[in-house]
């Protein structure tokens, strides 16, 4: 299922198009869904969960028969393992550094899958959302960090994540490419040939 309506993604392609025409930079857009199935995470939990249950029986409730606490502890398995296989569930469930982790980690993949690095200036810029994780990520290449303090990313970052926690993953993104564009058309104008190296489109994953 998309995130985004067809409307939304056009918005996005269409901002793409406005900014690269204002400098020599090239912006991609990329759209995670979620960054990892976090597949192990229910499976830790219910069994960490099980293995508490024997305990509870014997200690708290003076159960005594082995075989009917193996079944409940099996039971309490299987049931908290499916239970917790729910998407929702499994990234409630997820600790936080672990999804930063694994956001920060597909952004960098995507940062090199996409070309981004490849362009003829060095100028190429990823911006990156995992909805699941909430997480937002700009990464810009070489040739824009040797002229642009790190700094001056950070406000629209900020802005960026506020507007994905709130789910308004379209509005984050339109802003962040316009405040993007402003910074570089400072320090890498259009040039008359200049060519558009990357897909403009919002690349969904």
């Amino acid at each position: 299922m998309k995130i985004l309506t067809k409307e939304e993604r056009i918005r996005i392609k269409n901002a793409v198009k406005q900014a690269e025409a204002k400098s020599s930079g090239e912006f991609v857009t990329v759209l995670a869904r979620k960054s990892d199935s976090y597949f192990y995470i229910p499976l830790i939990w219910s069994a960490v969960i099980a293995l508490i249950v024997p305990i509870i029986l014997i200690y708290i409730f003076s159960f005594q028969n082995i075989t009917r606490i193996l079944d409940v502890q099996f039971a309490t398995l299987l049931v908290l393992y499916l239970i917790f296989q729910m998407e929702w569930v499994t990234i409630l469930m997820t600790p936080g550094h672990i999804k930063k982790n694994q956001a920060r980690r597909l952004a960098m993949e995507q940062f090199l899958i996409q070309n981004v690095a490849a362009t003829k200036n060095r100028s190429g810029i990823l911006f990156f959302v995992s909805e699941a994780e909430r997480y937002v990520e700009i990464i810009a290449d070489k040739g824009i960090n040797e002229r642009v303090k790190p700094e001056e990313w950070q406000g629209i970052v900020d802005e960026f994540i506020e507007n994905v926690r709130n789910k308004r993953i379209c509005e984050g993104f339109l802003a962040a490419i316009e405040r993007c564009s402003s910074i570089l058309a400072l320090h890498f104008p259009p040039e008359g040939n200049d060519a558009n190296e990357l897909s403009d489109k919002l690349i969904e994953i």
